[in-house]
């Protein structure tokens, strides 16, 4: 069975390059918001975010003040801050700050239907999740590294463009940005306030680049 990767364990490219095609960039996007959503950011990746180039390659892109502000967070942070507020946002015992999975935004509970779904619409792809996660496939991390996955894999099958809409519009748009509204205005949000508005901005990006195919 073919599988994402873990998202504790990405795999990113060079995010300062202008030189990156679309798709390329747009796998390292879902790559990167897998890995900060996943748990709190190793020290590496935390430094290639504080000297991440902060220009897009065209000026007036939409995605550069959102990724800006990001970058801005991470300088003026330190480590040990921000996998504080991770752990003050999501983790702890019993009922997290700010839910990362899907289920809670679509149904109101989790483990309900809408995992149902997302698991028979993984299986017919001949994807599933690695075992020794301790997520459920709705967690915001594990859906990002599906979309990594149906960009970038080798697969063509599987990784094409028809499936990345399709997992997008049904798993993903649904609630993204309730769960986004839910993380930037949250008191303890500072870090993951800034990812919060460029999540937003990039489903913002992702969504008008689907709608283009219709």
């Amino acid at each position: 069975m073919n599988q994402p990767t873990d998202p504790s364990q990405p795999e990113l490219a060079n995010l300062q390059g202008s030189s990156l095609d679309e798709e390329t960039a747009r796998a390292e996007v879902y790559g990167l918001l897998a890995a900060l959503y996943y748990a709190p950011p190793t020290s590496e990746l935390m430094a290639q975010l504080r000297v991440a180039v902060t220009e897009a390659p065209a000026a007036g892109g939409y995605l550069e003040e959102p990724w800006r502000a990001l970058v801005t967070a991470a300088r003026t942070q330190q480590d040990a801050a921000v996998a504080q507020e991770f752990a003050a946002l999501f983790g702890g015992v019993g009922k997290p700050e700010v839910y990362l999975f899907g289920s809670h935004y679509l149904s109101g509970f989790l483990n309900e239907k809408p995992l149902v779904q997302l698991r028979a619409d993984l299986a017919k792809m001949g994807l599933g999740r690695d075992e020794t996660l301790p997520e459920t496939e709705d967690h915001i991390a594990y859906l990002c590294e599906v979309m990594r996955y149906l960009i970038a894999g080798d697969d063509v099958a599987v990784a094409n463009l028809t499936h990345q809409r399709e997992f997008f519009s049904h798993h993903l748009q649904p609630w993204l940005t309730q769960m986004c509204d839910a993380l930037a205005g949250h008191p303890k949000a500072r870090f993951y306030a800034a990812l919060a508005e460029f999540t937003r901005a990039f489903a913002s990006v992702e969504t008008q680049g689907f709608d283009m195919l219709d």
